[in-house]
């Protein structure tokens, strides 16, 4: 679990000089959320639990940094898209295909085994197929506490884009772009 380390390692001084303003700001999400994140909580109420991921994990709060927990199905796939942030994954069960494609049209992917990491640069459009025969799981952290995303299909079909803007910018013909509205129910 070296990769694992170092996942961590990275994610902690990817955020260190922003977090160095205070010891730490754990998220009250009572409290209004403004661009950083939720107000700090009042540190003579932090407990040991505000540290420790169960559902939400209200210490990334004011950190720049955000995580996500990837479940697979057999085959299951998260399509292209991008975020405005940088992304780390480690996978930890299974066995799959991610990559991206930079502004060059090049293509960078590999079959990723357990305790792989890959690193996604920030806005390049990427993408993870399972290619196991069993479920996998991955973990994901991005430097930025709202890094968005944006799915290209959904963006491009799902929307209110007119059909024949879709055609012109994606290079489709007009039966395969009313073919990927009505996939999208936006025909």
């Amino acid at each position: 679990m070296n990769n694992l380390s170092f996942f961590f390692v990275f994610c902690l001084l990817a955020t260190l000089s922003h977090a160095i303003e205070l010891d730490f700001c754990v998220g009250d999400p009572s409290l209004p959320r403004g661009p950083q994140g939720y107000a700090c909580k009042d540190p003579a109420k932090v407990t040991t639990d505000d540290f420790v991921y169960t559902d939400v994990f209200p210490a990334f709060n004011g950190l720049g940094i955000s995580m996500a927990r990837l479940d697979f199905a057999v085959g299951g796939v998260i399509p292209v898209h991008s975020h405005r942030t940088s992304e780390v994954l480690i996978l930890v069960k299974g066995s799959i295909i991610a990559g991206f494609i930079d502004t060059t049209n090049t293509a960078y992917y590999k079959r990723l085994e357990v305790g792989d990491v890959m690193v996604f640069p920030q806005a390049m459009l990427h993408f993870q197929i399972n290619v196991g025969k069993t479920p996998a799981t991955a973990f994901v952290s991005l430097n930025g506490a709202n890094p968005a995303l944006q799915l290209t299909p959904t963006a491009l079909f799902a929307g209110n884009l007119p059909a024949d803007i879709a055609q012109k910018i994606t290079l489709l013909s007009k039966n395969e772009v009313m073919r990927m509205k009505r996939i999208f129910g936006t025909a």
